[in-house]
């Protein structure tokens, strides 16, 4: 297949799960054969953290500073294409998104990162500016970071026909077990962009406990996190980190947090790509509760989840060694499920699958 995509970005992984998910998934797509064209908007937040300039062989990234500069060479890669694709977030949505379903490319899909929010602003009543006033139902196939719910929402709310997830996934060449660094080195980790929604869970899980056990050490992890956040003595910051250094950070702790945005958790089936890269780098995990959690890790046997302060605690009173066990049993598990090469594998399955219906259709 020769897969065009029209996404937020895959060169910065600043502020954004987008572009670790996309590595992977592009370095699995191309070396199972398949080729890749990615556009993307060169914004300047992202230019100014930019961590990749080249995809691997057999991909291209387009960089393009207006519409108007992507059209010509969009118009070109779409007449050879076999999937054009545009996902949530992406800068010029609403305008690509008419250019793919007005192409004459077999399998038109939309891929939506941010599910949970997408529903959560369309029930506000507020635009979503990467989603056009037609919808998603002219697309061939409308695929879900998010499972469960969040389907019938896409469904309802914006007449997606044919709604699937596509979940996170991990590239263990890039996530595995490594040494600690010094000053990584925690008691409990956190890595993620700071995010209102996630700041009650937050308090709750990790920064109430850095408060109640002041001679242990946490660490946080992220960009955009404001000057009045509720810092403590014991609790470390470290500034964004490029994907290159999350094993160092993951390894270097005895234990890792996983928050998720409250819109996703209360939706369910959302796991976000750091509980998967935790895994994989065989770092035992402490994630909030969710509904369908249990489908991708087994709580109390692959990872702990807390619903309070006091759970937080709880974990970290366990021993290095039921820890260490966990950890292990985590990275099987990722390396069997939740790898990029078989989320490749589902959406070659999944775009497969609708190019057959389309045909049959016509």
């Amino acid at each position: 297949m020769k897969l065009v995509i029209f996404g937020l970005t895959v060169s910065s992984s600043w502020g954004n799960g987008h572009a670790t998910l996309w590595r992977g998934l592009i370095s699995a797509l191309t070396a199972r054969g398949h080729r890749v064209v990615f556009f993307e908007r060169d914004q300047p937040f992202y230019a100014s953290h930019r961590d990749l300039l080249a995809l691997p062989r057999g991909a291209e990234l387009i960089l393009y500073s207006s519409w108007d500069e992507a059209l010509p060479h969009a118009r070109r890669h779409l007449r050879d294409a076999d999937v054009g694709m545009v996902t949530s977030y992406c800068a010029d949505g609403i305008e690509a998104g008419r250019l793919v379903l007005g192409s004459p490319v077999p399998v038109k899909s939309f891929y939506d990162m941010d599910t949970p929010v997408t529903l959560e602003r369309a029930e506000r009543g507020e635009r979503v500016e990467y989603i056009g006033p037609e919808g998603l139902g002219d697309y061939d196939i409308v695929l879900s970071y998010t499972g469960g719910e969040a389907l019938t929402g896409l469904r309802r709310l914006f007449g997606a026909r044919h709604a699937v997830p596509l979940y996170g996934s991990v590239d263990p060449r890039v996530h595995y077990p490594v040494p600690p660094k010094e000053h990584y080195q925690g008691h409990l980790s956190y890595l993620g962009t700071y995010a209102a929604n996630r700041q009650q869970a937050l308090e709750r899980l990790f920064l109430e406990p850095a408060r109640r056990m002041p001679e242990r050490r946490f660490v946080i992890g992220g960009a955009q996190y404001p000057r009045d956040f509720a810092w403590t003595e014991n609790l470390y910051f470290v500034q964004h980190l490029p994907p290159s250094e999350h094993p160092s950070f993951y390894c270097s702790s005895a234990l890792t947090l996983n928050v998720t945005r409250a819109p996703m958790a209360a939706r369910g089936w959302c796991p976000s790509g750091r509980l998967f890269e935790a895994a994989a780098c065989g770092t035992p995990v402490l994630s909030d509760a969710w509904e369908g959690l249990e489908s991708f890790f087994r709580p109390g046997e692959e990872l702990l989840i807390a619903h309070s302060t006091e759970d937080a605690l709880e974990a970290l009173s366990l021993s290095p060694e039921e820890l260490a066990r966990m950890g292990r049993r985590a990275r099987e598990r990722a390396l069997t499920e939740h790898t990029a090469e078989r989320r490749a594998e589902e959406l070659v399955v999944l775009l497969d699958g609708a190019r057959v219906s389309n045909h049959v259709r016509n």
